[in-house]
């Protein structure tokens, strides 16, 4: 995933956090905020220490960046996305990540 799709700055992290809207299934939270005027959307992703060491919690952003680039066309450009990934994605393959980033961008309206 190119770095222009990546929320970089805390103060744009805290932002959504704060003021976006959440939604959460077993495996994922996701907070979004609507951003008008954006070419394509945005994303941000913590995987907190209580989840698994370094590698684990890695291998888990890979999976979801990955989920990410394989939506990219599918997913409203003007929003901005946080990721936060509870302890059931360490046992998650590559299909079951997308699949439940899937439902959530579902649920929510945030699929084109």
């Amino acid at each position: 995933m190119r770095k222009a799709y990546r929320v970089k700055k805390n103060s744009e992290f805290q932002s959504i956090l704060r003021t976006g809207k959440s939604f959460a299934n077993r495996e994922l939270v996701i907070y979004y905020k609507p951003k008008v005027m954006q070419d394509h959307f945005k994303i941000g992703i913590s995987v907190g220490k209580k989840i698994g060491n370094a590698v684990i919690r890695n291998r888990i952003k890979r999976l979801i960046r990955e989920s990410f680039i394989q939506l990219e066309d599918q997913i409203i450009p003007d929003v901005d996305i946080i990721i936060i990934a509870r302890k059931p994605t360490v046992h998650m393959n590559g299909n079951q990540m997308k699949r439940s980033i899937t439902h959530l961008l579902k649920k929510q309206c945030l699929f084109k």
